[in-house]
Parts: structure tokens; C-alpha cells; sequence
């Protein structure tokens, strides 16, 4: 402290009369406590606070309650608000619906385009809902050992990623099918055609990404948790899409064709020809 003092004597300011005098006349050292560094945030001094749920309570449960208590234990003057993650689970994730919706119709535009059919991407997309009944189903069932897999915002992302690789199987059966049906075959014998000779390219691909999520499902360390539930909800909603789609498929390119009328037109176009 004395040496302090006389490091301040060693600075000098003016008078009106333009004098010097030591700035130890004005100013007064006093050594106090206080924090190395302040943080803020929106512009505003703020403490972040961190945590996680206990064990039987999910998330959404742990930031209600933190809410309750800051709101009622905050002062007037005072406030709270959510970051990061918090942010995107309890602010942002009511735009999951909306995003998943958009992903479905791009998807159903871009191969309306490509096949020149409304009707012909319909019996794709139909099996879109296979995927995601078995990303919900795969996590109900880790649920049961675990309560931190729920439907927060990497499952969201595993499932607008499940609209591709379902219909990415579809596409192989369809697009082999309507190849046969313009060829004169009916859309009963296309379809079977079709699903036996792309079963094997089918079972390749899907067991490829199957197999390539198996590090996300047994991650471990840092931030682990986020890539398991997306692991989980693309391992679940890509298997029960295979094991469906092979069957169901041609099911669908059938049914879409009967209601569209493709064989009706087909004849019409040959009559005309």
C-alpha cells in the first residue's frame, strides 16, 4: 500500500493557476475485493448460471422450475434470460414443426420436378412416417434406461434427416418401377420387379448408414449426450424404415398408381399414338 502511495505522488496534475500538484491531493487509494472480469450479456451485467436435471427429470422440467424460482425470488430490477442450449429447447423448439413440414414439401417439390408427377413423389413420401414411428419408437424404449433421451433439438435434426434417407430408399424401388412400368409392364409387375432387384442395393446403402451412426449411439465424453439421442433417433427411424420400406414400397408405388390412373392413362396415350 505505502508504495502505491508513492507511485501516485509521481503524477501531477494542473491548477487554474497552472501549477502542478500531485494527484495523491484528489484521489485517495483504498484496496478492496472484487471479481477479475464482469460478464454480460444482451448488453446487460449478468451471472451464468449452469446445470443439468436431476436423476427422473427431463430438461424441460428443470428450466420450468429454475423459471418459477426466479420468478419469484428475483428482484424488481433484476431479470433472467435462457442461452445456448436452454435457449433452443425452451424459446426456439416450437420452429421444429415448422422446419420438418418446409423439409417435407422441398422434398416433394424437387422430385415433382424430377419425375413430372404430383402423384408419383406421394408414393415416396408415404413412407416417410415409417422413419420417424421408429426414431420415436427408439427413444421411447432408451428412455426407459435413461431420461435424457427425449425429443430435444438433435432429435429434431435426426428427423428432418430421416425425410432424406427414407425417401432415399423409396426413390430405388419407385424410380426403378415407373422405369419398368413405361415399358409396358402393369404397375402390379413393375413394382415386384422393381423391389427384387433393388432389394440388395437397398439393404447396402441403409446398412452403410446404419452402421456409420453406431459412433454417434456410443459416444461417450464431452457432449456425448447430444450426439447419443441423435444416434438413437436415426438408428431407430432408418432400421424400421429398411425393414418396412422393402415391403411397403412397392405397396405404395401401386395404390399411388391404381388412384392417379397411370394404366388408364398409359392406354389412352396408345390409343391416341
Amino acid at each position: 500500500m505505502p508504495d502505491r502511495r508513492k507511485k501516485i505522488d509521481l503524477f501531477f496534475v494542473k491548477n487554474k493557476n497552472g501549477d502542478r500538484v500531485p494527484l495523491s491531493a484528489f484521489v485517495t487509494i483504498k484496496e478492496i475485493a472484487g471479481p477479475d472480469y464482469t460478464t454480460r450479456f444482451n448488453l446487460y451485467r449478468a451471472i451464468e448460471l449452469t446445470g443439468s436435471p436431476a436423476p427422473g427429470f427431463t430438461s424441460v422440467q428443470a428450466l420450468d422450475a429454475l423459471e418459477a424460482v426466479a420468478r419469484e425470488s428475483l428482484p424488481s430490477d433484476m431479470s433472467f434470460a435462457w442461452s445456448n442450449m436452454s435457449f433452443q429447447e425452451k424459446q426456439a423448439s416450437g420452429s421444429g414443426p415448422i422446419v420438418f413440414v418446409f423439409a417435407l414439401l422441398f422434398v416433394f417439390l424437387i422430385l415433382a420436378a424430377q419425375y413430372e408427377s404430383w402423384s408419383l413423389p406421394l408414393s415416396i413420401l408415404l413412407g416417410t412416417p415409417f422413419a420417424i414411428f421408429g426414431a420415436f419408437l427408439a427413444l421411447l424404449l432408451a428412455r426407459q434406461f435413461s431420461a435424457s433421451y427425449e425429443l430435444n433439438v438433435f432429435a429434431q435434426i435426426a428427423l428432418v434427416m430421416l425425410i432424406a434417407m427414407a425417401a432415399k430408399n423409396a426413390i430405388l424401388i419407385v424410380e426403378f418401377a415407373n422405369l419398368e412400368f413405361n415399358k409396358g409392364l402393369s404397375l402390379y409387375d413393375a413394382a415386384i420387379k422393381a423391389a427384387t432387384m433393388r432389394f440388395r442395393p437397398i439393404l447396402m446403402t441403409a446398412f452403410s448408414f446404419i452402421l456409420g451412426v453406431m459412433p454417434l449411439v456410443v459416444a461417450s465424453g464431452a457432449g456425448a449426450e447430444a450426439r447419443v439421442v441423435m444416434g438413437v433417433a436415426l438408428l431407430g427411424g432408418m432400421t424400421l424404415a429398411t425393414i418396412l420400406g422393402v415391403f411397403f414400397y412397392p405397396m405404395l408405388f401401386v395404390f399411388i398408381g391404381k388412384v392417379a390412373g397411370y394404366e388408364k392413362k398409359r392406354e389412352l396415350q396408345n390409343e391416341n399414338v
